[in-house]
């Protein structure tokens, strides 16, 4: 499941024919295991999509780093510090999901 927000920006930095394809490919390559809170499983979906910048081919590198290795997206996106959540609601907004 992609988040209301990540899906937000998805639909306004990618083009129309590419956002059902990125979504699909972004619940395949981190689906979120047993255990793993939505926030958790928003934190590095967001990292692949904010590190593509909307751009299709580093979208789908950035994929295969979280297949990889979800720690090393984490890092590249800058989302690895405990300001994550700061800096995801400066690039998403502010979540109003639960």
């Amino acid at each position: 499941m992609v988040s209301n927000r990540l899906q937000a920006w998805i639909r306004q930095h990618f083009g129309p024919a590419e956002v059902e394809s990125v979504l699909a490919l972004l619940t395949h390559a981190v689906p979120g295991e047993e255990g793993d809170t939505p926030d958790g499983i928003e934190r590095v979906q967001a990292a692949v999509v904010l590190l593509s910048g909307g751009n299709s081919q580093r979208f789908l590198q950035a994929a295969a780093l979280a297949v990889a290795d979800w720690r090393d997206v984490l890092v590249a996106a800058q989302l690895a510090d405990d300001d994550w959540r700061a800096q995801l609601n400066d690039a998403l907004g502010i979540s109003t999901e639960e």
